[in-house]
């Protein structure tokens, strides 16, 4: 049994992650901005004593600190980094905008670490120390074969650079760092053409998060075990 953290959980994969971990036994802190208002949390809370809703604005940094006053010293064995935004689906080249290219970038890329950061006392109590973001393909420069989503892909490269870097820090406290990528998902921000559901797609992060090893620390993976080149 392990104490898990994870963002974003108010719908898609952020939810199922919380449902299975649930499953499998463990206690989880599901934040969203506003869980109390997510029904399918609040049902699930109901019935999951293991389950802690707590509120969180990766906008705000004043909600990272309302957090750690919730948590207190409580360890976290598992933070995974789950929340974030695609930006405007019409952000083409010719229409970019820079206050609509920081807002994901802060979200998508900047908040994550600051929260990861902010958390690294409750980290550190947990035994498990293993940290995750969720990254997306669409960062992979390699595998960029179609072009546009500016916003989107630059900061998933960005956010894989950072998550690189944290592994080598944080490597002397073996902490277990991944970047991870949860498929074509069928989401509100994958649309209905994606590849996979949200259970396909949550089950497999998992297993990566948990059968993850030292040597894994830094990697690239997908949700099925596949590492994605950069």
């Amino acid at each position: 049994m392990a104490d898990y953290l994870i963002t974003g959980t108010n719908r898609g994969i952020g939810l199922e992650l919380v449902k299975q971990t649930l499953a499998q036994g463990h206690h989880v802190i599901a934040t969203a901005r506003d869980p109390e208002a997510v029904p399918a949390l609040k049902e699930l809370a109901a019935i999951n004593p293991a389950l802690t809703l707590a509120p969180l604005d990766l906008a705000d940094a004043d909600s990272y600190d309302a957090l750690l006053g919730r948590l207190g010293d409580r360890p976290i064995d598992v933070l995974i980094n789950n929340a974030g935004i695609y930006g405007p689906r019409d952000a083409v080249f010719g229409k970019l905008q820079a206050d609509e290219w920081l807002q994901v970038f802060h979200v998508d890329t900047i908040a994550p670490l600051l929260l990861t950061q902010k958390l690294m006392p409750n980290l550190r109590q947990g035994n498990e120390r293993r940290i995750a973001f969720m990254s997306s393909k669409m960062g992979s420069v390699a595998d960029n074969g179609s072009g546009g989503s500016y916003i989107y892909r630059t900061a998933k490269s960005a956010l894989n650079q950072a998550v690189k870097s944290l592994s080598i820090d944080l490597q002397p406290e073996q902490f277990i760092v991944l970047s991870l990528h949860p498929g074509w998902v069928r989401t509100d921000m994958g649309g209905p053409n994606g590849l996979i559901d949200t259970e396909t797609s949550a089950n497999g992060l998992l297993s990566v998060i948990q059968q993850a090893g030292p040597v894994d620390s830094g990697a690239f993976i997908a949700y099925d075990g596949q590492r994605i080149p950069w």
